[in-house]
């Protein structure tokens, strides 16, 4: 039930989150053209992550799955919160990341000491989550994981 009210809240917030909060451009790419890029890419390990998954790009919002790419992280609802205290020990701030780690704690506190590993994660990486990955999907995933020490 608290999976399903989660998601929900995302479902809710997404459109406003996206409309109003990020300023960035859409990528100018489509998910089948991803698979083009070559098999170490991160590109390719988009397209491949988005495949596998059964999801879209989602516009505006394509940083949030170069970011799952990289850290290698899930898509259940933990694992999502578990990435936002990731990108907090990063060094990334947002209301809605706030949000996320806020609500995550409170309706999974038993998860917490996976939220804190993950927070630990991210603060031992280089900070990434910054950068303007549409410029880097030629470059293999595993050389930006070991030079950001994700």
């Amino acid at each position: 039930m608290r999976d399903y009210l989660i998601e929900k809240l995302y479902e809710c917030s997404k459109k406003p989150y996206q409309k109003y909060f990020k300023k960035n451009e859409p990528w100018k790419i489509d998910k089948a053209k991803l698979m083009d890029y070559p098999t170490e890419s991160l590109g390719y390990g988009l397209g491949n992550f988005l495949h596998h998954n059964h999801f879209d790009i989602q516009e505006k919002l394509e940083d949030h799955d170069i970011i799952h790419v990289l850290t290698n992280t899930g898509v259940s609802v933990y694992e999502e919160i578990g990435m936002q205290f990731y990108l907090l020990g990063n060094g990334k701030k947002s209301l809605y990341l706030f949000m996320v780690i806020l609500t995550g704690t409170v309706f999974y506190p038993k998860r917490i000491n996976y939220f804190i590993q993950q927070y630990q994660k991210g603060k031992n990486a280089f900070s990434f989550h910054y950068l303007d990955f549409s410029k880097m999907l030629f470059i293999p995933i595993q050389s930006i994981q070991q030079a950001f020490k994700i």
